[in-house]
C-alpha cells in the first residue's frame, strides 16, 4: 500500500525508467530528478523536474471505505513534470541535435510506458495494484516562459511537460464505524405487521 513516500516514489518510478531506456545513449547517472535551476556544475543529459503537485478533481469526491471501519478516502494527486534535455557538447548545432535526440528517447520511453504499473513501480508502490497514467502535458509558451524565468541563471532549454495520475496518498486515520443492528426492510416488516 502506498505511504507518504509515495510521491518520491513515484519519481523514482519515472526515473528508473528513464535510466533503463537510454543507458545506450546517455549514463545512467547523468539523468536526474532535479531543478533546472540546480544543474549548473552537475554532469547533466537530462532533468525530470517535479513543479507542481495538485489534487486531481475527478477523485476528489470519492466515498469512504469500509472494511469494518470508515476510512478517509485517498488523496488523489496529480503530479507536473518538466523533462527537459542538456549536453557537454560545445558545437551550437550539435548541441541542438543532442538535445533532441535525448528529448525525443525519453518522450518514446514515456509513451510507450504510459501505464506505469507492477514491476515498473519502485518503493512503496512496488507489488501493489497501483496504476498510475504517464500523460504528455505540453505546456503553453506563457507557461514555458514563466517557469524559465523563474529559474536564475538559466536559459531556455527544450522542455515537456508531463502529468503521472492518479497519485493516491492514503490515510492514516481510521474511526470504528457503528455497526447495523437492524436493516430498514425489518423495521418496515415490523411496522406492517402491527
Amino acid at each position: 500500500m502506498a505511504t507518504d513516500t509515495v510521491i518520491a516514489d513515484v519519481g523514482d518510478s519515472l526515473l528508473r525508467l528513464l535510466r533503463e531506456g537510454m543507458s545506450d545513449l546517455v549514463q545512467s547517472s547523468s539523468i536526474v530528478l532535479l531543478s533546472p535551476a540546480d544543474v549548473e556544475g552537475q554532469n547533466v543529459s537530462l532533468t525530470l523536474f517535479l513543479y507542481y503537485i495538485a489534487e486531481n478533481p475527478h477523485l476528489k469526491n470519492n466515498q469512504m471505505g469500509y472494511s469494518g471501519y470508515s476510512e478517509r478516502p485517498p488523496l488523489a494527486l496529480d503530479l507536473y513534470y518538466m523533462l527537459t534535455a542538456y549536453t557537454s557538447v560545445q558545437d551550437i548545432g550539435q548541441k541542438s541535435l543532442e538535445e533532441q535526440r535525448v528529448l525525443g528517447r525519453a518522450m518514446r520511453l514515456l509513451n510507450d510506458n504510459s501505464l506505469l504499473h507492477g514491476s515498473r513501480l519502485q518503493g512503496s508502490l512496488h507489488g501493489s495494484d497501483e496504476v498510475l497514467r504517464v500523460t504528455m502535458n505540453p505546456l503553453a509558451l506563457t507557461e514555458l516562459t514563466s517557469i524559465w524565468h523563474a529559474i536564475p541563471k538559466q536559459h531556455y532549454r527544450p522542455s515537456i511537460g508531463y502529468v503521472v495520475s492518479p497519485v493516491l496518498l492514503r490515510s492514516d486515520a481510521e474511526t470504528e464505524g457503528p455497526r447495523v443492528r437492524t436493516s430498514l426492510l425489518s423495521v418496515g416488516q415490523s411496522e406492517a405487521q402491527s
